[in-house]
């Protein structure tokens, strides 16, 4: 069917490469199961991406410094143009990951065919440099390598680097400003990225980030991708993440962000990642998050 015209496809993408084999590739079967297909009801079936989970290595690449950079950019390709082919079809591409890099085959793929934005909602700036990173994983550097600061054999796929502008992206939510520091991670306060991250939102509230977002939006660009990760979300209430920092946002914000984005009809797809499945014993998590979304489409 059609949600509020969208033609939703889901596409199940439940790449781990970019973190690790330890439950985020059950995120798509996690939130199937709760009711996300059934309830949004898509007129068309669920569509599975083949991953190259089986290649993962916890070994870092001494070229790059990353895990996985050369499965990771073969899996990006067809990712991308799995998502071309829906959109190719007027379809409102659900990708369900997988971790964060999944970005990475989507935003290439999207500048094969357009110039597009990214609204990315994530607890973390996803910034930091290869050589700076604790773990190698691409998980937390989607957002600088989307923007062009990377290795090539990730930013450049087809030749398409930088795949999103920064003045092209709105992070929302970010709460990890003490880590990166410590860490010693690219700042995104550095760059012309618009940013709206917890604090904003606690002092000005939800309705306003949002209508300040929503003013953001650039009317020349083809349209916006929309990432959620779910660890944006307070732990208190999505605990079954990778990683855990102190406060977040709760499921009626998201919605009512995700909702009112939506609304513009500028934003052309939506994925979420990061939500682990092996933490959630009851079932629960999965259930809200499921919810929440179903809840923004129905209500955009």
């Amino acid at each position: 069917m059609r949600t509020q015209g969208l033609h939703i496809q889901i596409l199940a993408a439940p790449s781990i490469l970019g973190l690790r084999t330890n439950g985020v590739q059950y995120l798509a079967a996690a939130l199937l199961k709760a009711g996300l297909g059934r309830q949004l009801q898509p007129e068309h079936p669920v569509q599975h991406l083949a991953t190259l989970n089986a290649l993962y290595s916890d070994k870092r690449d001494p070229d790059t410094h990353c895990l996985n950079p050369v499965p990771l950019r073969d899996f990006s390709i067809e990712l991308g143009k799995a998502v071309n082919l829906l959109l190719d079809k007027d379809r409102f591409p659900l990708v369900l990951g997988g971790d964060c890099s999944i970005l990475l085959g989507i935003m290439s793929g999207l500048k094969a065919r357009g110039k597009y934005g990214l609204i990315f909602i994530d607890a973390h700036a996803d910034f930091y440099e290869p050589e700076k990173s604790v773990t190698g994983e691409v998980a937390d550097m989607d957002l600088a390598i989307v923007t062009g600061r990377g290795p090539d054999i990730l930013t450049n796929i087809n030749n398409a680097k930088p795949y999103v502008q920064d003045d092209h992206v709105i992070h929302i939510g970010q709460r990890d400003w003490e880590e990166t520091k410590k860490y010693g991670s690219q700042d995104i306060r550095e760059t012309n990225i618009i940013r709206y991250d917890l604090e904003n939102i606690d002092r000005e509230g939800i309705e306003q980030v949002t209508a300040a977002a929503i003013a953001d939006l650039d009317p020349g660009l083809d349209g916006y991708w929309m990432h959620f990760d779910t660890d944006v979300l307070a732990d208190e209430l999505n605990p079954a993440v990778e990683y855990h920092l102190p406060g977040g946002l709760d499921f009626e914000q998201s919605e009512y962000f995700i909702s009112q984005l939506l609304r513009t009809g500028r934003i052309i797809g939506f994925d979420v990642t990061i939500f682990n499945p092996r933490f959630d014993t009851t079932g629960q998590i999965a259930q809200n998050i499921s919810n929440t979304i179903v809840r923004a489409f129905r209500s955009s």
